[in-house]
């Protein structure tokens, strides 16, 4: 017997095509509407949200909540009374022709993922011992790091220990990796890559370990000379850190490959996290094609920064003081305005308004926030917010009951940010830190979905010449942006090397990371021979 389809009710099906006839009619005439008005539209379409389809959580024995009733979204609680009465313009592309450019993705040239082993490759041997893992930072900096000592356990024949996951950061979340990952799926997707346990034999639990901070941008030859005969003397050994071991460039195609399975498929969220996230994105989608919006203008990366363009100096002193007792953070005497010219701080909420209206998308569209508390609140988001009023985050699409399980852990709200990003018609980080790469990395990956990334040392030149006056809003400005950005929309390009005349360790750090863009070790045009056979296969 057929399965029963959920058919949404016809009402909600009548208010929503209503809608969306309602906003393209206004767009099409070049009308104007209030922040008033697309707040009305919004909240007549989020309650006509259905819950989710069955296919949507197949497999998943988790139940998500019905959406939330109106009055739960506390939209008056998100849009201060002066925005409602500002009107403002359906800004941007007027005609189809503009309106389909703005979310085409970059040309893909056919590139599409190519992960699978060499025919040399072979399955895993007697292991020589067990390599421990202790990752470091946050959700995508712990996902790199476990991706490299996957491919570090390959190179050592080693058996990995499902990793610890940092609990000292400045997070503090206290997940383990099933909590975050599908531990199931991780392990057996690798099993032919590297023998993955979830726990050490009993009866070396107490025994003796080797424990090392491997070096860091390390090649084949320092794992194999250096890390390999610990094992003569010990059974376990103990990566004190996990990001940034393996260089980025110069190794074996098959370790680089099995890099891009660790990352970008075996280490899938756990099934809780995977249901919501795509709950979120269908919830998303239903305004029509979206924006994910990484804006990292959050306490801990402004602190961090030594950014405190736009701040207050109460903000600023505060900042300040979190930089001097974070012990870990060796910069402590920041030029903020120095910072800023360079192009080394995040956009402000504002700056993002300025450049998204720049690059031609209407008021009207549809913007995720994908971030943690955005440092100031609703102070430093008005200038967005009356911009773009169509302005959601997680918090806004999902209920209290639905974010419960998540809410008191920074990596699986992460996730959740990551899972809707990934999937968005267009992702804008406002800052390239490990988030936007991982994420830049990969939509790559999935076929170079359209990714803009924002050249911050020109964009704050301009929006300096318009606070000054010398520059107006408008035409110009528009298309000095759409300039500066046309080679910056995520098409496929070899990734980058170091910049020229950098040393030591400051060369590595100034290479494009390797799960920022997998080309062409992961990518390929089907049909064209391999990159480099030459090179051996581990």
């Amino acid at each position: 017997m057929p399965a029963r389809r959920k058919v949404r009710p016809a009402g909600a099906a009548a208010r929503r095509a209503a809608l969306r006839w309602w906003l393209l009619s206004l767009a099409a005439a070049g009308a104007t509407v209030t922040a008033a008005a697309a707040l009305l539209a919004v909240a007549l379409h989020v309650s006509g949200l259905a819950a989710p389809s069955s296919a949507s959580s197949s497999g998943a024995p988790y139940h998500l909540s019905q959406p939330r009733e109106i009055e739960e979204l506390r939209w008056e609680q998100e849009f201060a009374p002066p925005q409602l009465a500002s009107p403002r313009k359906l800004d941007g592309a007027a005609d189809d022709a503009a309106g389909k450019r703005l979310w085409l993705p970059a040309p893909a040239r056919r590139f599409v993922p190519c992960v699978a082993p060499s025919p040399e490759y072979r399955s895993p041997v007697v292991s020589r011992g067990y390599l421990l893992v202790h990752t470091n930072g946050g959700l995508n900096q712990m996902r790199a790091g476990i991706s490299d000592m996957v491919a570090v356990a390959r190179i050592l024949n080693a058996t990995l220990i499902i990793p610890e996951l940092d609990k000292k950061s400045f997070w503090h979340d206290k997940s383990n990796f099933s909590d975050v990952f599908d531990e199931e799926h991780f392990i057996n997707s690798l099993a032919n890559d590297v023998k993955v346990e979830k726990k050490l034999p009993k009866e070396l639990v107490k025994a003796p370990k080797s424990v090392r901070y491997f070096k860091s941008w390390s090649g084949v030859d320092y794992y194999q000379d250096e890390i390999s005969p610990l094992w003569d003397h010990r059974q376990v050994i103990r990566a004190a850190k996990s990001d940034s071991r393996l260089a980025n460039n110069h190794l074996p195609p098959d370790i680089q490959k099995l890099r891009c399975r660790a990352f970008f498929q075996a280490l899938r969220f756990a099934p809780p996290i995977e249901a919501l996230g795509k709950l979120l994105v269908e919830r998303m989608r239903s305004f029509g094609p979206y924006i994910a919006l990484h804006l990292r203008y959050e306490k801990d990366m402004l602190a961090f920064s030594g950014c405190t363009y736009g701040l207050s100096q109460t903000e600023s002193e505060e900042l300040a003081v979190i930089r001097e007792n974070t012990t870990y953070w060796k910069v402590k005497d920041i030029d903020p305005l120095e910072q800023r010219s360079h192009g080394y701080c995040p956009l402000t909420p504002k700056e993002v308004g300025m450049f998204l209206s720049g690059l031609g998308y209407p008021s009207s569209t549809p913007v995720y926030i994908a971030a943690g508390e955005i440092y100031g609140g609703e102070s430093h988001m008005v200038d967005l917010q009356s911009r773009f009023p169509i302005l959601m985050n997680k918090e806004k699409l999902a209920s209290a009951e639905e974010l419960r399980p998540f809410s008191q852990y920074a990596a699986q709200m992460a996730a959740l940010d990551y899972i809707v990003s990934v999937e968005s018609n267009v992702f804008i980080p406002s800052y390239s830190g490990n988030m936007a790469r991982a994420v830049a990395g990969h939509r790559r990956f999935l076929g170079h979905r359209k990714t803009i990334s924002p050249d911050r040392k020109a964009l704050v030149r301009l929006f300096d010449k318009v606070a000054s006056g010398l520059l107006k809003e408008g035409e110009r400005l528009s298309q000095r942006i759409i300039d500066i950005h046309q080679k910056r929309l995520g098409s496929p390009r070899k990734r980058k090397g170091p910049v020229s005349g950098t040393k030591g360790k400051d060369r590595f750090r100034s290479e494009e990371a390797f799960y920022e863009n997998p080309f062409p070790d992961c990518l390929c045009q089907p049909g064209s021979p391999a990159s480099d056979d030459s090179l051996v296969s581990i």
